[in-house]
This record gives C-alpha cells, structure tokens and sequence, in this order.
C-alpha cells in the first residue's frame, strides 16, 4: 500500500491534484464552520480557486477560466455586496463544544480512511485520454449544435428569477 503512495507522489501532476484537492476540500469545511459570514465567502472562494485549479489539471482551461471568472469573482463579490446591504442584528456566539468537535474530527478520518483503502484497492481502467485541440471551440460547437434549445431553456429562466429578484426586491422596499 505504501508503495502506491509513493508511486503516486512522485508525478508532479499528482501533488498539484492532491494540494488542490486538500484545498477545495478545506475551503469547503471551514465554510461550514465559520461563524461570521464574511469568513464564509472566502472559505468559499477558496473552494471556487482550488476547484478551477483541479480543472487545469484535467486540461479543461475553458472551465477553469469560467470558474475563476463566474464563481470565484462574480458570485463571491455578489454575496459580499448583500451581506454589506441587509441589516444584521448581533447574534450570540455558539458555545464552544469540545465532544462535538472530537466526534466529528473522528468521523472524517474514518470516512478518510475509508475512502483512501476503496481507492488503493480498487482496479481503475487504463487508457490513453485524447483530448481536442482546441477546448473552448468544441465546447461551442456542442453548446450552439447539439445543446442549443437547454442552452436557451436556461437563458429563459435566468432572466425570469433577474425579474423576479426585482419584483421580491420592490415589494421590500414598500
């Protein structure tokens, strides 16, 4: 078992993939965990980088610029500006909780540990990936070809919540 690990640790790609992947996964648990929504949002911003990265890896650059692009920028900075327009009243720290915290550091080694021996024993099909010239071109060809009318579906709902956030937002206001 231990010879796998070292097997797997010698491939720079490798190590890429398991510290973006130690990110991502941390990014999201101190999401979970952080009292102070503004904490969160870069927790989760963290999360948003750290999957863009596992997408370079996988040669999805495309992806991984509209990961950057929409979710780590976009959708972080939205969340900030409403948090920074709505009103929040102080609340009362949680108590601290020293069994709690224990258990559930014990039940994610254990789902780590289980996880780790499901992968080291299982027997993964080998091949040889080829991946097109140009990624963004054939993502087009697919979007505007074979997915044209989901693409436009979801346009059309896009544009029903935009309206329907002004409408909510309208009737706060009055």
């Amino acid at each position: 078992m231990l010879a796998n690990i070292g097997a797997f640790m010698s491939n720079g790609e490798n190590i890429a993939f398991f510290v973006f992947a130690l990110l991502a996964i941390g990014g999201a648990i101190f999401m979970l965990s952080f009292t102070k929504v503004v904490h969160m949002v870069v927790a989760l911003a963290l999360t948003f980088i750290s999957m863009a990265g596992l997408y370079v890896i996988l040669e999805a650059e495309f992806v991984a610029f509209v990961q950057v692009l929409i979710y780590a920028g976009a959708i972080s900075i939205l969340m900030i500006f409403g948090i920074m327009m709505t009103k929040h009243q102080g609340e009362d720290e949680e108590p601290k909780r020293p069994v709690h915290n224990t258990l559930l550091f014990i039940g994610a080694a254990g789902l780590f540990g289980i996880i780790f021996y499901v992968i080291q024993t299982a027997t993964l099909p080998t091949g040889e990936f080829k991946a097109p010239e140009d990624n963004t071109m054939e993502i087009g060809k697919l979007l505007f070809n074979q997915h044209v009318i989901p693409f436009e579906l979801m346009s059309v709902l896009l544009t029903v919540a935009f309206i329907g956030a002004i409408v909510v937002a309208k009737r706060e206001e009055d």
